[in-house]
């Protein structure tokens, strides 16, 4: 093996040609696509069991990232490798589900050799291969073309493009099927509740606000010593302030308490009434709570009012509220 130059040109040159390569490919692969894609699409829309995704070597790691995906976008999916797949696994494979398998030749023995069985047991077959020529896509119900030109490895030989091909091919195919499906974004999320993504979209504003005993709240005509126990109390840095019928009428926060004692005040007679800020930004508990930070962040606030669609208030939060849950 000789060493190959290492300077810092040398490096950038190979790399950005191995990425026109590959974009290349996926260029290459976007014309080459026909009518067997949407008859995959269709066999899996009609599927009323999984997708079995199988693949040997580098197609195999493919192939699981495809299951993961559309699993992941709804459409029930399993990586299940071939190898195994002579040894028992094949009981797996249900008559009606659709087996997806992955191969740029289209002739890898592991594959090859179950696609009668996979037949017998009466599941659907898609082959993803880059020879439309081979038993694999000669065997199956529809097959999508993942040929390429050359890899991008120098040798021709190592799986660089073929791959990337393989697995834009597999993302076209889980995002097809997602539109089909109608598929939303609180769909994604509740197959991510343990992701940020699934906190933004399933975290509503009644999961995090402070309500009962922990709500902030004081009479129109409470005086500040009143408001400020209240606000010492609770520690949300605020205070609701309603009127006989529970609606809001204001805030008192913080900030309005340092505006006040910029001037001559009397703290003993003072009315809060005096000092709030009436009309205050509110927002509904049914509402996202990331819809809360947005409305915190546009209007330069740190915490928000929780009221029904009467005005009568219901809860309240603050940013910190949300930096614990992992909203933000």
């Amino acid at each position: 093996m000789r060493p190959q130059p290492t300077s810092a040109e040398h490096l950038l040159a190979l790399a950005r040609q191995v990425l026109d390569i590959e974009a290349d490919a996926l260029r290459t692969t976007s014309s080459r696509l026909d009518a067997g894609f949407a008859d995959a699409v269709h066999l899996i829309l009609a599927c009323s069991g999984r997708v079995v995704v199988s693949g040997m070597g580098k197609s195999g790691h493919i192939g699981g990232k495809i299951a993961a995906t559309l699993a992941s976008t709804g459409t029930p999916a399993f990586f299940m490798h071939p190898g195994e797949a002579s040894h028992g696994d094949l009981g797996m494979i249900a008559q009606n589900d659709v087996v997806l398998a992955l191969s740029n030749s289209g002739e890898s023995n592991e594959l090859v050799c179950i696609v009668p069985l996979i037949k017998r047991r009466g599941a659907k077959l898609i082959a993803m291969t880059g020879n439309p020529h081979s038993t694999l896509a000669r065997e199956a119900d529809a097959h999508l073309n993942a040929a390429v030109d050359k890899e991008a490895c120098p040798l021709n030989l190592a799986p660089t493009a073929s791959t990337t091909a393989a697995l834009a091919l597999g993302d076209a195919l889980a995002v097809a099927l997602l539109d089909a499906r109608g598929f939303s974004a609180d769909d994604f999320a509740r197959s991510h509740p343990g992701g940020s993504l699934g906190r933004r979209l399933l975290v509503h504003v009644r999961d995090v606000m402070h309500s009962g005993d922990e709500l902030p709240k004081i009479d129109r005509d409470a005086s500040l010593k009143v408001a400020l126990l209240e606000m010492t109390k609770k520690g949300l840095g605020m205070t609701a302030v309603v009127d006989a019928a529970g609606k809001v009428a204001g805030v008192f926060t913080d900030g309005d308490l340092r505006r006040a004692l910029e001037h001559a005040l009397d703290l003993q007679q003072a009315r809060v009434s005096d000092l709030m800020t009436p009309n205050p930004k509110t927002i509904g508990a049914d509402e996202l709570a990331v819809a809360a930070v947005e409305k915190m962040e546009t209007m330069k606030i740190n915490g928000l009012l929780v009221v029904d669609p009467d005005n009568t208030l219901v809860g309240a939060l603050n940013m910190h509220d949300l930096l614990k849950a992992g909203v933000v």
